[in-house]
C-alpha cells in the first residue's frame, strides 16, 4: 500500500530569499566596491572590444535572423548592431569571456564575474532608450555599477564554499544565477516574482565542463558565459509576467537541485552578501591567460630575462619544475596535443613555454600559426608541475587569496637558475597601486583597436571620471562605444 505523496507548497527555500532580499533592500555605499567597478567595466568592455579582431568570436555575433533591428533595442558596443535585451546580452557576454581575458574570482568555484556585464548592459540599455522613447527618465551609469557590485557578490559569495566543478557543472551557472537576480531587479520585479526568477535558474539546464578539459577542450567556454547571462534575462523576463516559480527548487526531496545534481549537499556559506567580492577581485592585468597560471607567467617572464643574460639558451634547458596549487593541477596540467587555442590557454605549459621563449604571452600567441613552432612542444615536454601544499593552503585562505607558483630551470649541465616565486599576480588586490596604471594602459590599448583619437578621448574623459561616469544615461555612455 503507497504514502501519499506530499503536496503541501513549502515556503521558499532560504539561499532564495537571502539572494533576493539582499538584491532589493541591500545599498552599496562602499566607494572601493563602486571605484573597482568602474575598472572592472572599463576592463571588461577592453577585453570585448579585442576579442572583436577574432573572426572566430564575431562569426556568433548579430540578431539570430540576419538584419533584424530592434527599435530602442541595446546597442552592442564596438558594432552597428541593435538587439533585443537576450540577444544583445548573448553577444556582450561573448565577447567580453573570448579571449579569457577579463577579471576573476578563485575560491571552491572558479568564475568570471564580469561575464555578469553582458546581462546588465543589455538590459540598463534597452530600460534607458525604452523610457527615453516614452518620456521617462533613463537609467544612469552608477545603476549599472551598483548592479556590477551585486553580480560579484552572488557569484563570488556562493562560489567560497560551493565547488560545482567536483559535480561536473560549469561555473557559468552562477552567471546565471546572479545575472538573473539582478536583471530582474532592474526589470522591476516584485519580491515574489524575483524569487521565481532565481528558483527558475535551479531547475533549468545546467552546463557541463566538458569544454573545458581534455580531451575535449573547445571554444565553448569562450561564449557558454554570454549563453549563461543571455538565458539569465530570458528568464527574468519569463518571471515578469508572472510567471511562476519552484519555491524549493533546491531542497526538494529527489526531485531538487541539491539532490540530483549536487549529492545531496546543501550549499555552505562563509559570509552574507555585501561587496567584498568586488573589493577583492582579480583582474588580468598583463597576459591573457587561464588564472591560476598567471604568476607562473610572471615568473617565466623574468626567466625570459635571466635566461638571456645567463648566456644558455632555451635549447640547453633540462627540465622545468612548476610548484604550485593543487587547483592548478585539476585545470590546467596538460600533456599531448594542445588542439586550438581554447585548448592552449588552459594549458599551463603552453602559457610558461612561450613566455620562455619569446618574452610575451598575447592572445595571438594560442593562434595555430605561433602553436606551430616546434620549440613550444618540446619545451612543454620538459615542464613537469608538483604541487606545494602550504601553495594550496594559501590559496584557499580568505585573508590571502594567493595564486602562487614558482618555477626552477635546470640545464643540461646541471646547472639551473634559482627558483622564482610569484605569490600574487599583479591583478590581486594587494598589488591594486600597481595593477591599475597598467590596467587603464590596456584599456587605450583595446580602445585603439577598434575606435579613432577622437572617440577615443570621448570614452575615457567620461570613463575616468567616477562621478562623471556614474551621472550618466546608460545608453548615452553605450553610445560612445558605437562604430
Amino acid at each position: 500500500m503507497s504514502a501519499a505523496i506530499e503536496n503541501v507548497r513549502p515556503e521558499p527555500d532560504q539561499v532564495l530569499v537571502d539572494i533576493v532580499d539582499y538584491v532589493l533592500n541591500t545599498g552599496i555605499d562602499s566607494a572601493l566596491a563602486l571605484d573597482t567597478a568602474r575598472n572592472c567595466l572599463l576592463d571588461t568592455l577592453g577585453c570585448g572590444l579585442e576579442a572583436l579582431s577574432y573572426p572566430a568570436c564575431t562569426k556568433l555575433l548579430g540578431p539570430i535572423v540576419p538584419g533584424t533591428i530592434v527599435p530602442n533595442g541595446a546597442k552592442v558596443p564596438g558594432t552597428q548592431f541593435q538587439l533585443d535585451p537576450v540577444q544583445a546580452a548573448f553577444n556582450i557576454g561573448a565577447m567580453i569571456r573570448w579571449l579569457d581575458f577579463n577579471d576573476t574570482w578563485l575560491a571552491a568555484e572558479w568564475g568570471h564575474p564580469s561575464d555578469n556585464l553582458g546581462g546588465i548592459l543589455a538590459v540598463a540599455d534597452w530600460l534607458s532608450r525604452t523610457a527615453v522613447a516614452a518620456g521617462r527618465a533613463p537609467l544612469v551609469m552608477r545603476d549599472v555599477l551598483v548592479a556590477m557590485v551585486k553580480a560579484h557578490e552572488i557569484q563570488g559569495v556562493v562560489a567560497l564554499e560551493n565547488a560545482f566543478n567536483r559535480v561536473g557543472l560549469d561555473h557559468v551557472l552562477l552567471v546565471k544565477l546572479a545575472s538573473t537576480a539582478v536583471v530582474g531587479q532592474m526589470l522591476g520585479l516584485t519580491r515574489d516574482e524575483l524569487i521565481n526568477a532565481v528558483s527558475l535558474v535551479f531547475v533549468d539546464g545546467h552546463a557541463l565542463r566538458t569544454y573545458r578539459h581534455a580531451p575535449n577542450t573547445g571554444s565553448r567556454k569562450s561564449w557558454a558565459a554570454g549563453d549563461a547571462t543571455s538565458r539569465a534575462v530570458r528568464l527574468a523576463l519569463i518571471a515578469r509576467t508572472g510567471e511562476m516559480g519552484y519555491p524549493s527548487a533546491l531542497t526538494a526531496k529527489t526531485w531538487g537541485f541539491y539532490d540530483v545534481l549536487f549529492k545531496g549537499n546543501a550549499f555552505r556559506f562563509q559570509r552574507p552578501y555585501g561587496s567584498y567580492v568586488m573589493e577583492n577581485v582579480l583582474f588580468k592585468v598583463a597576459f591573457p591567460a587561464e588564472f591560476h597560471a598567471q604568476t607562473a607567467v610572471e615568473a617565466a617572464m623574468t626567466l625570459h630575462g635571466r635566461l638571456r643574460s645567463s648566456g644558455k639558451r632555451v635549447a640547453d634547458i633540462a627540465r622545468i619544475t612548476i610548484r604550485t596549487h593543487e587547483a592548478a593541477l585539476r585545470i590546467i596540467d596538460k600533456k599531448g596535443p594542445l588542439a586550438n587555442p581554447a585548448d592552449r590557454d588552459h594549458c599551463i605549459q603552453y602559457m610558461v613555454a612561450v613566455p620562455l621563449i619569446f618574452g610575451r604571452l598575447t592572445a595571438a600567441d594560442y593562434e595555430d600559426a605561433l602553436a606551430a613552432d616546434p620549440r613550444i612542444d618540446a619545451l612543454r615536454a620538459k615542464i613537469e608541475c608538483v604541487e606545494d601544499p602550504q601553495f594550496t593552503k594559501d590559496y584557499h585562505d580568505p585573508d590571502q587569496r594567493s595564486i602562487p607558483n614558482g618555477l626552477t630551470i635546470v640545464f643540461d649541465d646541471g646547472s639551473a637558475l634559482d627558483e622564482v616565486v610569484v605569490e600574487y599576480p599583479i591583478g590581486h588586490k594587494r598589488r591594486r597601486a600597481e595593477g591599475i596604471p597598467l590596467l587603464v594602459e590596456k584599456f587605450r590599448t583595446n580602445l585603439a583597436r577598434r575606435f579613432p583619437g577622437k572617440q577615443q578621448q570621448a570614452i575615457l574623459d567620461v570613463s575616468l571620471d567616477q562621478a562623471r561616469l556614474e551621472a550618466m544615461p546608460v545608453h548615452e555612455y553605450v553610445d560612445l562605444y558605437v562604430i
